[in-house]
C-alpha cells in the first residue's frame, strides 16, 4: 500500500468511526422503550370540592375597614395549593373561602384578645394568634390595623402552613399597627 492510499484510509476511518458512533447512539435512544421517567411538566389536578357557597357572617365594618377588606379580598389568590376559591353566602367584599371543607378568610374579624403569656406566631412577616377549636384552628392577625382571621379545618395538616399562604396579601393590603403587640418581632 502506498503512502497516499494509507493516508486516505486513515482519514476515512477518522471520519467514519465518530459518525457511526453518533448514528448508533441516536438509533439506540430512538428505539428504547419509554421507562416513564421522562420529566414532563404536569399540573396537579385540583382536588374535588363542593361549589356551593360557604356560610359566613358579614359583620358591619367601619368605612376604613371596608376599604381595607375590599383591597385584601381583591388580591387574594384564586387557589391555595390545590384548593380553589369558593363563593361565600355573605360579605363577598370581606370574606373568602377555599376548598372543601372550606378554609375561610375573614377580614374585619373581631380583634384577637389573649393573655400576654399566650404565644403569637410570626408567619411570613405577619403576627398571628392561634386559637384551637374542636373542629378548626383559627389564626387572627394581631399586628394589623384591621384584623384578618384564617380558619383552617382539622381535615388539613399544618394549619400554620395554610395560613402563611395569605401573609403576603395581608402585608400588601392591610397596614401594620404602629405599636406592635408583645411577642411579635418585626
Amino acid at each position: 500500500m502506498d503512502r497516499t492510499t494509507r493516508q486516505a484510509a486513515l482519514w476515512a476511518t477518522a471520519v467514519a468511526v465518530p459518525i457511526t458512533l453518533v448514528v448508533a447512539l441516536v438509533a439506540i435512544l430512538a428505539t428504547r422503550p419509554d421507562d416513564g421517567t421522562a420529566a414532563e411538566p404536569s399540573a396537579t389536578p385540583p382536588r374535588p370540592q363542593a361549589t356551593t357557597p360557604v356560610a359566613m357572617d358579614a359583620p358591619k365594618l367601619s368605612e376604613r375597614a371596608t376599604v381595607v377588606c375590599r383591597a385584601l379580598v381583591s388580591q387574594l389568590p384564586t387557589a391555595v395549593r390545590d384548593l380553589r376559591v369558593r363563593p361565600v353566602t355573605a360579605g363577598h367584599e370581606q370574606n373568602a373561602a377555599y376548598g372543601d371543607p372550606a378554609i375561610t378568610v375573614s377580614c374585619g374579624a373581631p380583634k384577637a384578645t389573649y393573655p400576654p403569656t399566650d404565644q403569637v406566631f410570626q408567619l411570613n412577616r405577619v403576627c398571628w394568634h392561634q386559637v384551637e377549636r374542636p373542629d378548626a384552628s383559627e389564626w387572627t392577625t394581631v399586628d394589623r390595623e384591621v384584623p384578618v382571621r384564617v380558619t383552617v379545618p382539622r381535615a388539613y395538616d399544618g394549619p400554620g402552613q395554610w395560613t402563611t399562604a395569605f401573609s403576603d396579601t395581608v402585608i400588601a393590603t392591610v397596614r401594620s399597627l404602629e405599636k406592635i403587640p408583645t411577642g411579635c418581632k418585626p
